[in-house]
């Protein structure tokens, strides 16, 4: 059995740090700024973002360059045999395929891309899943089929602080966001599988957080009843909040034991900052 690695995009939220201590490879993710080129987590950090986002700059994100993905490919194969790559959904980017595409091309039978459709805290986990199959002994291709078949046995719920980011993204109109801020809502969103959509509208940060609880309840009572699941929370907000948030989601599932993870920047700057979510994706059995 020869030896695999695990490479993802810092869309997981797994920051240069914890890919060492993870014992897997990240890619980071460009950002355009004020017409700049930004690396997330390189020559971007968090906290750089969040000011840069706070004075309204003008942020794109942006996949992958094709020959920095391959040139992280070629470097990886010069110490082991495989390489899985898990990039963001293929719903919410084009990186997914075009990985595909390059590994049809020149890397068949080496390099494996799982078309995973997750983002943020559960492609994290898929990550953290797919360096477990591998330090037991799966090969490229049986990581890619189980984690592919496994794909959207996960879901998200964030509550959004502010439409202002929403608005500036194009994913709603300036009259509703105009309306949303006059009612002060709370939107809460979606990302079942691929894309992320509207769930409910709440007045009060309370209303919303008791709306996330009960949608994760309803997935655990209906969609995942009788699976066991991962469960954590995501934020853009301050870490006392973010603590909070955990011992709320914990006091409502007992017995779970809740990671707590900043939202990727990729999802960041659709939402803004001041956001909370609840994440679940199923325990990998094998």
């Amino acid at each position: 059995m020869g030896s695999v690695v695990i490479l993802t995009d810092s869309n997981s939220g797994i920051t240069q740090e914890m890919a060492k201590e993870y014992g897997v490879s990240v890619l980071p993710m460009p950002f355009f700024i004020n017409e700049k080129t930004y690396f997330e987590d390189i020559n971007l950090t968090q906290e750089e973002f969040y000011k840069l986002l706070g004075e309204d700059a003008e942020i794109t994100t942006s996949m992958p360059a094709p020959g920095d993905v391959t040139d992280r490919w070629d470097e990886l194969l010069k110490e082991y045999d495989e390489v899985v790559y898990i990039p963001m959904s293929s719903g919410l980017s084009s990186s997914c395929s075009t990985a595909m595409m390059l590994a049809e091309d020149d890397y068949e039978g080496k390099v494996f891309v799982v078309n995973n459709q997750r983002i943020s805290v559960t492609m994290r986990q898929s990550v953290l899943d797919a360096k477990e199959l591998a330090d037991a002994g799966k090969s490229g291709a049986e990581i890619k089929e189980i984690l592919e078949r496994e794909k959207m046995e996960s879901s998200i719920y964030i509550m959004v602080d502010t439409l202002h980011y929403l608005k500036k993204g194009g994913r709603i109109t300036p009259a509703a966001a105009a309306l949303g801020t006059l009612l002060k809502l709370k939107p809460v969103l979606q990302i079942q599988g691929e894309k992320l959509d509207s769930f409910a509208k709440a007045r009060t940060v309370k209303q919303a957080k008791a709306m996330m609880l009960q949608a994760m309840h309803d997935d655990f009572d209906n969609r995942f009843a009788g699976k066991k699941m991962h469960l954590s929370g995501a934020y853009t907000c301050s870490k006392e909040e973010a603590e909070a948030w955990k011992q709320e989601i914990e006091a409502s599932f007992p017995g779970y034991e809740v990671v707590m993870n900043p939202l990727s920047l990729s999802v960041s700057c659709h939402i803004g900052p001041g956001s909370l979510a609840i994440a679940s994706s199923k325990v990998i059995e094998y």
